[in-house]
């Protein structure tokens, strides 16, 4: 009989250490997942929506689920509820139509205003600027998450930064102009 008790105990502990474990998994993913959620959608309710999803997916798929299964997660509820296209422009179409960009450099650029260009960009390239600047990924891992060669991962990442640069580029002319005006 003690020895039946003795497994009960345990497996009551296992069980609340597992809860305490997924608890603190989605704790150290929730900011992230909801943070790029929020940018790839721009609505706060919808990135409640994606982030609820990612974490039942990725508990689903692993009780213990490691940052990159959540990342799997939440790249799957992405490309469900919008267009992640593989279609990034080449190296020669972004640099040619950024010749006055030089003119920019050193200049301070308000997070607002970043904030609001990042909405615009591709859903591909902003998740992918999004998971290298704003996240830290290396191209590598960002590879292996999408399945795509890091190339890729490279190209968008390089032409979302040059969009960016562009819209800034582009909204301090406007301003300048409705300035003098």
């Amino acid at each position: 009989m003690e020895d039946f008790t003795a497994k009960i105990v345990n497996s009551v502990r296992a069980e609340r250490s597992l809860a305490a474990r997924q608890r603190d998994i989605y704790d150290s993913h929730r900011h992230r997942a909801f943070s790029i959620a929020y940018y790839m959608t721009g609505n706060e309710l919808e990135a409640e929506r994606i982030l609820s999803q990612t974490f039942i997916r990725a508990f689903e798929a692993a009780p213990e689920p490691a940052a990159q299964d959540v990342d799997a997660a939440l790249l799957k509820e992405l490309r469900q509820r919008m267009s992640l296209d593989l279609d990034i422009p080449s190296y020669t179409a972004i640099l040619t139509a950024s010749s006055p960009l030089q003119r920019q450099r050193g200049q301070n650029i308000k997070r607002t205003d970043l904030e609001e260009e990042i909405a615009k960009l591709p859903a591909m390239e902003r998740f992918l600027f999004l998971m290298r600047d704003v996240e830290g990924y290396t191209p590598t891992a960002i590879a292996e998450l999408l399945r795509l060669p890091e190339s890729y991962v490279q190209r968008g990442v390089f032409t979302a930064r040059v969009r960016l640069r562009q819209a800034i580029f582009a909204r301090r002319i406007a301003k300048g102009a409705s300035a003098v005006a």
